[in-house]
């Protein structure tokens, strides 16, 4: 089931990327409910959006 949680996530983060203040709050929520290896593997994730949507580079503080 935590498996779900993860690809469920990654689904809204990929809907809200235009919107970096929505994308930025999502990643604050994501960190909070998915397991520690499951963060390792959305910080990788969120670096490839952010490397298409060059707005989402103030949430990469976040994967510190």
């Amino acid at each position: 089931m935590a498996r779900a949680m993860f690809e469920y996530t990654k689904m809204v983060l990929s809907k809200v990327s235009f919107d970096s203040n929505l994308f930025y709050i999502e990643v604050e929520k994501a960190f909070k409910r998915l397991l520690p290896y499951e963060i390792e593997e959305l910080k990788i994730y969120i670096k490839s959006l952010a490397f298409y949507n060059p707005e989402l580079n103030q949430s990469l503080h976040l994967l510190q």
